[in-house]
């Protein structure tokens, strides 16, 4: 049975009513060591690219242009230092440059999450207070993987557990087992959702089965289910999640807050038929073309996209014709 039929039922204006109730609602607040309370994250966060000029250096003119850009779009927040935003390739000193730049730009009512995850628990911990002096509301972190066969679910468990605590800002878990080859295991992720300072996960994997259990299973937490892809955003939602940390915002920003809103209101089938407009343009800049084709989308709907630092490559003319035809097909362009 297809999706928009399962949710025009009877129970769609209840399934709603529970969906889009603020955490603090369903369950209560819970005092956090870092912030006092469970922070809301319902709605869309575009995880910001990296802007780098023609010589591969950190753009902050650009940077900010675009942040210009986005103020007209009602994001909940921004996330920097995420993988769109080459986390990897920055150095130190430049990722705490980019977190002053946006906080600095970015209205107070907008909350920054800003990536800190490490390979040490140390590290983390570091980088994360780091952040947080620089304004930074919550500490995005994502799983170390490096030595992966000894990331057991006790070993993520500990780590996890030693960031929240020293802490000084709540602790969103980050699950992308595409660029780590790592999932964080469900049980861990239960387990750690019982922590005052950890209060939600965005999860890139696209197990929508997933998704509906981790919902189900942390009712009694103040924990928040952020869908880490706009391709599975809407199957995130009818299932319980808080929001969206997706790729495709950077470019399809205010299409994506479109749909975040016609699921609050209970508008099932006209989200549906949104939604499967922006599942191949998703596709395409994240699996298909990666930043490369996410960042040469944005040019075309007027930001700045600019090149990516080396190894990542551009795309071909090829490329760039076939990513210009799937935006086309779908009515973006």
């Amino acid at each position: 049975m297809a999706l928009s039929t399962r949710l025009t039922s009877p129970l769609r204006p209840a399934l709603a009513a529970l969906h889009w109730a603020a955490p603090g609602q369903r369950q209560g607040f819970s005092t956090c060591s870092g912030s006092g309370h469970t922070l809301d994250l319902r709605g869309i966060f575009p995880p910001l690219t990296t802007p780098f000029s023609p010589m591969q250096e950190v753009d902050y003119a650009q940077l900010e242009g675009n942040l210009r850009r986005y103020t007209s779009i009602p994001f909940r927040g921004l996330v920097v230092l995420g993988s769109n935003g080459e986390y990897p390739y920055l150095a130190p000193r430049e990722r705490l440059d980019v977190v002053r730049c946006v906080r600095q730009a970015l209205s107070k009512d907008r909350l920054l999450l800003a990536g800190s995850g490490c390979e040490s628990t140390q590290a983390t911990i570091e980088l994360t207070v780091s952040m947080a002096e620089l304004g930074a509301d919550v500490a995005l972190v994502v799983t170390p993987c490096y030595y992966q066969g000894a990331m057991t679910s006790a070993a993520l468990v500990q780590h996890y557990t030693e960031v929240a605590d020293a802490s000084p800002i709540p602790v969103v878990l980050y699950s992308v087992p595409a660029n780590t080859g790592l999932d964080l295991p469900l049980e861990a992720v239960l387990t750690l959702a019982q922590h005052p300072n950890i209060i939600g996960i965005k999860d890139s994997g696209g197990d929508i089965t997933r998704v509906g259990l981790m919902v189900h299973k942390t009712r009694q937490e103040d924990f928040q289910v952020l869908a880490g892809s706009a391709g599975f955003l809407l199957a995130s939602y009818a299932l319980g999640a808080s929001g969206g940390v997706c790729a495709l915002a950077n470019v399809l920003g205010a299409p994506l807050c479109q749909l975040d809103h016609l699921c609050r209101e209970g508008r099932w089938q006209d989200a549906c038929d949104l939604q499967h407009r922006l599942i191949e343009p998703n596709t395409a800049v994240t699996r298909r073309f990666g930043i490369p084709g996410l960042k040469k989308a944005m040019e075309w709907f007027g930001y700045y996209g600019g090149p990516c630092r080396a190894p990542l490559a551009p795309l071909s003319s090829p490329q760039v014709e076939e990513l210009r035809s799937i935006f086309g097909a779908n009515s973006w362009l």
